[in-house]
This record gives C-alpha cells, structure tokens and sequence, in this order.
C-alpha cells in the first residue's frame, strides 16, 4: 500500500467500514450456512471487499468469489481497443454467473467506480459497449431481475467518486465526507445497524401492506410541468425494504433504501413529466429530462443536458421507452435531507420518487415466481435490456392513487406520504 492508499484509507473510519460489511452480509444478503458468494467490486474497494470476505465466512459461507475491475483497464479499451471490441462482451462469464446463481450462489456489488469515468470518450462507442454487455448479461440478469436468490448491492467511497460530490475538497477530505454520507444512508454510522435496520424494514412493510391493501389501479402525479398517469400492472405487487426470494432467503437488495415500489403496466401510462434530479449515466450527466407518454409509450423526450445520450437510450430496444418500475420515496428521506448529488442512482433514487425505463421486475407481481415471462408480458410487465431509474419527485409533488371505479385517495401531498 503506498502512502497515498495509506491517507485514503485513514480516512475512512474503520469501526463503520466493518459495520457495512457485517450489515451487507447479515441484512443484505442474510448470508446462509454453506451458501456460496459470488462478489464483483472495483479494485478500489479492496478494504471493503476483505471485509466482506472475513464476515461471509463468518456466517459460515462455503467459498466467496471476488470478481474485481479496474478504471484504469476500462480506459485502455476506450483508448487503444480496436473498433469491433465494442460490440462485445464476455459472454462466457455472464454464463458461468448464471450456472453459479442456479447453485444458489448469493451475489453481492460493491458500487465505486467513476460517475464520470466515459464521460469523455465517444458516446456511440459507450453505448456500443453498454448494449453488447446488457445482451451478454441476460442469462444471469434473468436470475437477478426474477429475484431466484439472495442479492445485495452496496457502495464503498473511492477517490475518484468522492471528487466528483464534493469537488471543492482536498481528496482525503473528500472520500471522508462521502464516506460519511455513505455510512449515515446505510444506517451503521451508529452501533446496533443490524437492529436499525429491521425497525427500518419494519416501516417499509407498512407502507407495502397498505399499498397491497388499496389495490390501485393508477397513480396519478401532478406538479410542476407533470401531469402523469401511470397504470398498475394487473395483480401488481408493492414491495419495499426486505423481501424474499425465490430460495426462500429474506434480503435487503439495496443498501441504502428507501423506496417502495412495483410493476406499472407498460401499456398504461400516459401524460407528462419532467426529472426533478440530474441523472448519472454511465459517465454523462442527464439533466432537465422532459418526456410525454402516449399509450405507455415514450412518443416526446427532451433533455437540457445530455439529449443525445438519452436518445441512445431509449432507442436501445422497444421496451425501453416504457416503464418498467414505479417506486415511492418521501422528500424527506435521509438522502433527500443530504442536499448531496451522489451521481449513483444505488443513493440519488432514495432522494425523491422515480421510474424506470426499461425492464420490470418478475417479483413485483402476486405470486410473480410461479409467472411465466409471457403470463408477466400479458399482465402488463416491460421487458428491455435497460433498466434506468430517474427522479421525478420533489416537496411538490402530489400522488393519487386511482381505483378501478374511479375513486382517488391521497397517497402523497407535498411530497411526504398523506
């Protein structure tokens, strides 16, 4: 370790660090005796991915594989790769994950890299790049998205990262204030993380159950510029905080979270509406997002910043100018408390209520395991290489839900839950 890495990682503190990695294993993953953990994270995370290890193999795991990247080996690709490199991807990998999770191997992201990292290389050949890997990807991405096991996303404050939220700062002060931030939206900046976490929980199953209990068929939106009506997908399921998957381990996907969400029916949504946060996406900012929804369908998009990047987007496949998501987040949330840009949608999505462009989730659907993929097409969900969350809440947004005979009842007022 050189002195730089060596006042880099003094700035992160240790006892929370170690709290993280106990959480992610015991509430992210609830990690099970003899489970296999299959971990990807970029080189920086190093201190965390050891972490990581010490307390999956605590809990009795039967052997952690680390899968690391680094920033500096994707650059190369961008800058010496040859043309076609772009239009592939290593399938064979995406394969071997895909036999792993079928063996009931647990998969755990650690998020760190760069929001920034592409921003100036060609776009066209990052979304190349984007697409070859998303198709690359399906084989294990089915197995994630339908929930078959136990997964957990969380995130470890890099240089580079910190620099970009807090660009005013010294490096080392700045990995300190994101690491803070990180520990404090994770919940283990404090002792007693794992009971924080079930009262946490707690909250979120509420506000499901509710939710499961009113049977909507629509939310309406209305703020400033948005006028949006977003149809349920039928027999839709709210889920939120710790949900079960398919092999009947109880996991918190995301750590932070505070949404809770579902299907919308991609063939139901209509209106318009307009980001209330910048976007990240992959190294370019999207920001002023304005888009108008015609039977479900993304028929206008606009962008003050990053237009030509959002086209790509959506022009990625025809499930990608429909919804795939719909998730409720109070303005008040801690990351929306904040103030903080964390230019990682893991964080910026729990700042304000959202949705996604692109692929649904097969779980947010009563008795979703036992769905087939065209029983889940039929019922209204979205199917896409893409799945892109962007915020459209703020302390002005009003929410409607919508029953099937007409009758509205307030879900949101001003932002916070009515």
């Amino acid at each position: 370790m050189t002195i730089h890495d060596r006042n880099i990682s003094a700035s992160i503190d240790p006892a929370k660090l170690d709290r993280l990695a106990e959480v992610a294993i015991r509430v992210g993953l609830n990690l099970q005796p003899g489970q296999d953990l299959l971990l990807t994270a970029p080189s920086v995370a190093l201190p965390l991915v050891r972490k990581i290890a010490e307390h999956a193999y605590k809990a009795g795991a039967g052997l952690v594989t680390p899968i690391l990247s680094d920033e500096e080996v994707t650059l190369a690709r961008y800058r010496f790769a040859p043309d076609d490199s772009f239009d592939r991807a290593a399938g064979w990998l995406y394969e071997g994950m895909s036999k792993a999770f079928a063996a009931n191997t647990a998969r755990l992201a650690i998020v760190a890299d760069n929001p920034m990292l592409l921003a100036n290389e060609d776009p066209v050949k990052v979304s190349r790049a984007s697409k070859a890997n998303s198709m690359a990807y399906q084989p294990a991405l089915e197995k994630i998205v339908g929930f078959d096991i136990n997964w957990n996303i969380i995130a470890y404050p890099s240089p580079a990262w910190a620099k970009q939220v807090f660009p005013g700062d010294e490096e080392d002060v700045a990995v300190a204030k994101l690491a803070d931030a990180i520990f404090a939206a994770s919940r283990v900046d404090k002792d007693g993380a794992v009971a924080a976490w079930q009262k946490h929980n707690a909250v979120l199953r509420e506000r499901t159950e509710w939710l499961n209990g009113q049977r909507f068929s629509a939310l309406h939106y209305s703020g400033p510029d948005t006028d949006l009506t977003i149809g349920l997908a039928d027999g839709h399921e709210w889920q939120g905080g710790a949900s079960t998957a398919k092999n009947g381990i109880t996991c918190n996907a995301n750590i932070p979270t505070e949404e809770v969400f579902t299907t919308p029916h991609c063939r139901r949504v209509s209106g318009h509406v307009v980001s209330s946060k910048p976007l990240s996406y992959q190294g370019s900012l999207i920001d002023g997002i304005g888009v108008r929804f015609e039977e479900g369908r993304i028929v206008e998009a606009r962008a003050t910043r990053g237009a030509e990047v959002l086209n790509k987007v959506l022009d990625t496949d025809e499930g990608a100018r429909r919804l795939g998501e719909v998730a409720l987040v109070p303005h008040s949330s801690p990351i929306s408390k904040s103030g903080l840009l964390f230019f990682n949608t893991l964080f910026d999505e729990n700042a304000a209520c959202h949705i996604a462009l692109g692929q649904c989730y097969s779980k947010c659907f009563v008795d979703g395991g036992k769905l087939t993929p065209e029983q889940i097409a039929a019922q209204g969900g979205n199917k896409s290489l893409i799945h892109i969350d962007w915020m459209i809440g703020s302390d002005q947004t009003d929410i409607d839900g919508i029953h099937a005979d007409g009758r509205r009842v307030p879900v949101f007022r001003k932002g916070e839950w009515a």
